[in-house]
């Protein structure tokens, strides 16, 4: 094994992950559940030393650093959810940096529920405590302001508002009081945004200047200071991008009324509450998979979630590909070992949803709803229609149907690209 950072995986029968965790060095982790000394029984308590009793391989993932290995292993964690996993395994995200870019006067803020839109973010970071601390040191450097106030550049009662502390103790301009500028205020924030991008360096020569000159001083509590700002700053690395390090859940909104609406679309008698979303992936043909990811009352339910690596089908046809995770997932429902759907939907046009329609009208399955949803247009294909339906952006059932769509496409994503990276996950 590699010593650099990254993941390793212990798998037992039937090539199951049983376990995931992450390591600085891949090596001397995984040598520490199995050298002959080692007692996981006492180190790491009764299920780890039941779950070593079980495992018959053990895989690795390198990573770039520490930081992706944390929050990939939460990714990882969440979706294939293995059995001696305890942490990581609920709805805790990690937390973004957020800026309100399309205010007059934008808000800095950590939050771990982002804007739907009109903001930029930064993140996740895999330490909140840390990212706490160094929103107080860039406040003191950039003095923005992280209050919910509805400040607006055309209010004429600004000029009568009371400042709160941080403006007395210069870490705001106070913006609510009409004590900066709009244009000067916006010169801040792209600052601001521009530190964060950057590597930091000028900010961090002042910084270790001041703490080398504190400290030839005989000033030993300011030095430490300067040292716990260094170290915060350098915090910011500890980060991933909001397109990689992706959190869908983090972005979803309440599904209710998007229920109603479905079930109205669909002409359905019972209420719609599970849907299965159904996708692919590959390159030119190679290491096609496909995904199926389950919600529940508009909601992910992760432990429904499954990847499925192409068996039959031979180049680039995905409408094969389509056909036979239809095939493969549903016939358990037809045997009655699970429950079918009440929406199997398509990551596709009109075309994928003929194919799974095919495929489950040879399978002889009784009567299922199915719909498609189409990228760039965001089209809606039921079935029985040859056009598409077309909603408003905001529209509740577009919006809980591209979410679907996208845990599905992430999903397929997602395993593709670590079979291309590392051949270790089992089929379904």
């Amino acid at each position: 094994m590699p010593t650099g950072p990254g993941l390793y995986f212990m798998k037992g029968s039937g090539d199951r992950v049983l376990y995931i965790g992450k390591a600085k060095s891949l090596r001397s982790r995984v040598a520490s559940y199995f050298q002959k000394g080692a007692d996981p029984l006492a180190s790491r308590g009764p299920k780890i030393a039941e779950m070593i009793g079980k495992v018959e391989t053990v895989d690795f993932l390198e990573t770039s650093n520490d930081v992706e290995a944390v929050l990939t292993e939460a990714r990882l964690i969440k979706d294939i959810r293995p059995p001696y996993n305890t942490d990581l395994v609920d709805d805790k995200t990690f937390p973004y940096l957020e800026i309100t870019t399309r205010e007059d006067y934008p808000g800095v803020y950590i939050t771990r529920k982002p804007r739907a839109s009109g903001s930029r973010l930064f993140g996740p970071f895999a330490g909140a405590k840390d990212l706490r601390g160094v929103l107080v040191v860039l406040q003191k450097i950039f003095r923005f302001r992280t209050c919910t106030l509805n400040v607006r550049q055309d209010d004429p009662k600004r000029r009568f508002f009371r400042p709160c502390l941080l403006y007395s103790i210069r870490q705001c301009t106070a913006p609510c009081a009409a004590r900066i500028d709009k244009p000067e205020y916006k010169r801040i924030v792209r600052d601001l945004i521009g530190f964060l991008r950057s590597k930091r360096s000028t900010v961090l020569r002042q910084l270790r200047r001041q703490m080398a000159e504190a400290s030839q001083a005989l000033e030993y509590e300011k030095a430490a200071m300067f040292r716990d700002r260094i170290r915060l700053i350098e915090a910011l690395d500890r980060r991933g991008t909001p397109d990689e390090n992706v959190q869908p859940e983090v972005f979803a909104g309440d599904p209710t009324e998007a229920l109603v609406q479905l079930r109205e679309l669909l002409q359905s008698t019972e209420p719609v509450r599970i849907i299965e979303g159904i996708d692919v992936a590959h390159i030119a043909g190679a290491e096609a998979v496909g995904s199926l990811v389950r919600f529940i009352d508009g909601k992910p339910f992760r432990s429904g979630y499954r990847r499925f690596r192409i068996k039959t089908v031979k180049g680039i046809d995905d409408y094969a590909m389509i056909a036979e995770v239809v095939k493969r997932r549903y016939k358990y429902a037809l045997r009655g070992e699970e429950l079918w759907p009440d929406l199997v939907l398509i990551d596709g046009g009109l075309g994928h949803l003929r194919a799974a329609e095919e495929a489950l009208k040879e399978m002889k399955a009784p009567p299922v709803k199915i719909a498609s949803i189409a990228k760039r247009e965001e089209a809606i294909y039921l079935q029985g229609r040859t056009q598409p339906l077309k909603f408003a952006a905001n529209s509740p059932v577009r919006k809980l149907l591209q979410y679907a769509r996208d845990e599905a496409h992430r999903f397929a994503q997602h395993y593709h690209h670590i079979l291309r990276s590392k051949k270790m996950l089992p089929n379904d």
